[in-house]
């Protein structure tokens, strides 16, 4: 399951629902919470992160934050294009993205461990 963060377009996760994939927005159910309570919410549900912030990774790498799953979305006016690209990555891929922190651009996948 993913849990989109606040920054993620309400389109964007309308699509991923719309092709089968399980999406709660941070939006929706707690709107206004601290990036370290998302991340509190996905360690205690299991959910990868997607977003669009980068201090993720500062506090995945940085701060060494351990037992999260990160998507970070890097684009600009390619939304549609990202959109197909997400959803064929969380499809094949989805086991394969737990412990990781992935950034995904229209272009571009790059898959980290986080250790």
């Amino acid at each position: 399951m993913i849990l989109a963060d606040e920054n993620i377009d309400s389109r964007l996760v309308s699509f991923l629902r719309e092709n089968g994939i399980k999406v709660a927005h941070v939006k929706e159910v707690r709107p206004g919470i601290s990036d370290k309570e998302v991340i509190e919410i996905s360690k205690n549900t299991s959910q990868i992160i997607l977003t669009e912030d980068k201090d993720f990774g500062e506090w995945v790498y940085a701060h060494k934050e351990k037992s999260i799953s990160v998507i970070l979305l890097r684009y600009s006016s390619q939304a549609k294009l990202i959109s197909k690209v997400l959803v064929d990555l969380i499809k094949s891929k989805n086991e394969d993205l737990i412990g990781k922190f992935s950034i995904v651009t229209a272009n571009k996948i790059r898959i980290r461990s986080i250790k």
